[in-house]
């Protein structure tokens, strides 16, 4: 005799289905749904006024502290912001980071483009479209990425610049 009932393996199957289909859809995604967690409109004004505003969960918490408390020097430039909106934003960078395996390490000068993850990601792309004018740098993630400004990096979303 079988552990469980027909009727009850039944009722089992729709539910059964469903979680396959939201595993399915999240390795389809690449995994990059926390990568779109609604972005706090301050840090949207703030950020993106020079570069996309990353989606928190692509550094570590103590990255985004760091970066966030080196404002002055923010990889070459003045980024600083007034006390009350560096703090704002730096508890809701530190509140949504990244905790899952792959941002578990801190990258090299707290860097996305220099995280394993980023590194692991791009290995297929060639050097020399990192410096193609359209691009610039592995920072640019919107020049390939097409939805980024939304959070989404959806391999199915993406278009070489040429």
């Amino acid at each position: 005799m079988h552990p469980f009932p027909r009727l009850t393996m039944r009722r089992a199957l729709p539910g059964l289905l469903a979680l396959l289909a939201l595993a399915g859809a999240a390795l389809a995604d690449g995994g990059d749904r926390a990568a779109r967690l609604p972005l706090l409109p301050k840090y949207q004004q703030e950020c993106a006024a020079c570069h996309i505003a990353y989606p928190p969960g692509m550094l570590p918490a103590a990255s985004w502290q760091r970066t966030m408390s080196n404002l002055q020097r923010h990889y070459g430039t003045d980024a600083s912001l007034d006390p009350a909106t560096a703090q704002e934003l730096t508890t809701w960078l530190a509140a949504n980071a990244g905790t899952y395996k792959r941002v578990s390490g801190q990258p090299p000068e707290d860097r996305i483009s220099r995280s394993a993850w980023f590194i692991r990601k791009h290995d297929e792309v060639a050097a020399a479209t990192w410096k193609l004018p359209a691009v610039k740098s592995a920072a640019n993630c919107s020049a390939c990425h097409t939805q980024s400004d939304q959070g989404d990096f959806n391999e199915r979303n993406i278009r070489i610049p040429r």
